[in-house]
């Protein structure tokens, strides 16, 4: 399974509804991430650009990518982000695929 953080920014309407009927989201993200094969691993909400957290994992890029379509079809979030994420295992395994690669790649010239 590859691990996903999606990031989303809510609407003022969103936020109005939140604050007038104050709800913990987490079981229905965690469902609609069961129903495409995946799994909720944490659900944050969050100060800055975004301001909800999901990590998330699913086994492929089409189920994560079809999760984030139907949520912003949804209207409740007027942005999002969704970031691949690797463990530091993977990221040393790329670190070391890349020293293996050393002299293949030339700058345009």
């Amino acid at each position: 399974m590859t691990t996903y953080m999606f990031q989303g920014k809510y609407t003022p309407e969103s936020f109005a509804k939140l604050v007038a009927h104050p709800q913990d989201r987490t079981q229905m993200i965690r469902k609609m991430a069961e129903s495409a094969g995946g799994k909720l691993v944490h659900l944050y909400y969050a100060f800055g650009e975004y301001d909800i957290v999901a990590i998330m994992e699913y086994p492929d890029n089409v189920s994560m990518t079809a999760v984030a379509m139907t949520v912003a079809a949804g209207g409740a979030l007027s942005g999002g982000m969704t970031t691949v994420l690797m463990t530091t295992a993977e990221a040393e395994a790329a670190m070391k695929k890349a020293g293996s690669l050393k002299g293949t790649y030339q700058q345009p010239s």
